[in-house]
């Protein structure tokens, strides 16, 4: 048996969470960073014969704009926060509830009073920037409003744009990175701060309100996305909500969860025992483990020119032989990671369904193989990783221990 670790991680193990200085010091960067990143739009449209590009997701607005909708803002703010990039304009729509806050965020660009129609706007809004062919982010439209803007600018040429932005995002700028470190480590004190008040008899609920508190006071923004807490048998669900069963000895507990640090996110899985730790779970947990230590050190040989650098899955079949050899394939459904920053998840992707194009540099992604037994057990390691070609540099993120710990005793 792995040995088995009763000394815990401590909140002051931890970096400090990012000062009010780091914050206007990323929004500096970003300022500096926008032009770059509208002049590789801009070329693409221009190489494809596009006059201008209509995004519509929220991330891409942030990315090129600085509009910055809160999480799931965008599922009541209409038409606000959808943009417009030509070849000489910035356009961002925004009602009379965002207008202020677009007008102060989205310095350079041209803010437009939107309503809720808009297709009664868009002829106008084409028009103002001289485009007779845009690109739509397709994927984020709906049949219906592809044919309203036909129907409204018929002499407009609607051009499906497919990953434009996303490919651009998966390479992460340095205050990017930053960022990320910063999410990452206020999650890892926020779980440190736990650990010790975890007892037999609480509720998943329980502690998942405790770690949401200690993510919230401990310099975050918000939650990366809802927590997962699940113990025992619901630990095999792999995206499982928080519920009012109680915590046991001699049961796992997954904790699934990230912080948001100025719009960039972190996103963690450890697997805790709960006293003494059955050998069956401990088992899973040592495949697991070296079945994300198979991935890494994938990225790893890439560096060192052993190998060439991995496509996302290459990197996927490194962490899921292992697992498949160890007789638990058809308990790992999942792919083996995703791309993180401004959306938890995004480019590049580790999965069997990845493209062959080597890894993105730099970029940070996460590495979270698990092995799930239907009604028995679930066991998920999950961090993230910094892989950088000009640093040769694969570096964890994520700074809370990997190794076995037991809790609630």
């Amino acid at each position: 048996m792995t040995n088995l670790v009763r000394s815990l991680p401590h909140p002051a193990d931890f970096p400090a969470p990012p000062s009010d200085p780091d914050r206007a010091r990323w929004a500096e960067a970003d300022a500096a960073a926008r032009p770059t990143r509208l002049r590789r739009l801009r070329d693409r449209m221009s190489a494809a014969g596009i006059d201008a590009y209509f995004g519509i997701r929220s991330e891409h607005m942030r990315y090129l704009t600085g509009f910055a909708l809160d999480d799931g803002e965008e599922k009541v703010a209409g038409n606000s926060g959808r943009f417009v990039v030509a070849a000489e304009e910035v356009v961002v729509l925004a009602d009379s509830r965002y207008r202020l806050q677009a007008t102060a965020q989205a310095s350079g660009a041209r803010i437009e009073n939107m309503t809720y129609d808009l297709a009664a706007f868009w002829p106008n809004l084409v028009k103002s920037v001289g485009a007779r062919r845009v690109a739509v982010e397709s994927a984020l439209v709906s049949h219906q409003l592809w044919g309203q803007l036909q129907a409204a600018a018929p002499d407009v040429e609607l051009v499906e744009a497919v990953g434009w932005i996303e490919a651009d995002r998966a390479v992460k700028e340095p205050a990017e990175v930053e960022r990320i470190r910063a999410a990452c480590a206020i999650a890892d004190r926020a779980l440190a701060a736990i650990v010790r008040r975890v007892k037999p008899g609480q509720t998943e609920r329980e502690l998942a309100l405790a770690l949401e508190w200690e993510i919230r006071t401990g310099g975050a923004d918000a939650l990366a996305f809802g927590i997962a807490c699940l113990a025992g048998a619901n630990a095999a669900l792999p995206h499982g909500s928080p519920s009012s069963s109680e915590v046991h000895i001699g049961q796992v507990l997954l904790f699934d969860f990230g912080a948001t640090v100025d719009s960039y996110r972190s996103d963690m899985t450890r697997t805790l025992f709960v006293g003494e730790p059955n050998p069956r779970d401990v088992a899973i947990y040592e495949i697991v483990a070296a079945a994300q230590a198979a991935s890494i050190a994938r990225l790893d040989a890439a560096l060192c020119g052993e190998q060439a650098v991995p496509s996302g899955r290459e990197a996927d079949a490194a962490a899921r032989k292992v697992i498949e050899d160890a007789g638990q394939g058809e308990h790992f459904g999942h792919g083996t990671g995703h791309g993180i920053g401004l959306a938890t998840h995004e480019l590049p992707s580790l999965s069997r369904a990845a493209g062959d194009d080597p890894l993105p540099s730099p970029t940070v992604f996460s590495v979270e193989p698990g092995i799930y037994l239907d009604g028995i057990t679930g066991v998920r390691i999950e961090d993230l990783v910094l892989f950088d070609q000009g640093r040769t540099a694969v570096e964890t993120l994520t700074g809370f221990p990997r190794h076995i710990l037991s809790v609630g005793v």
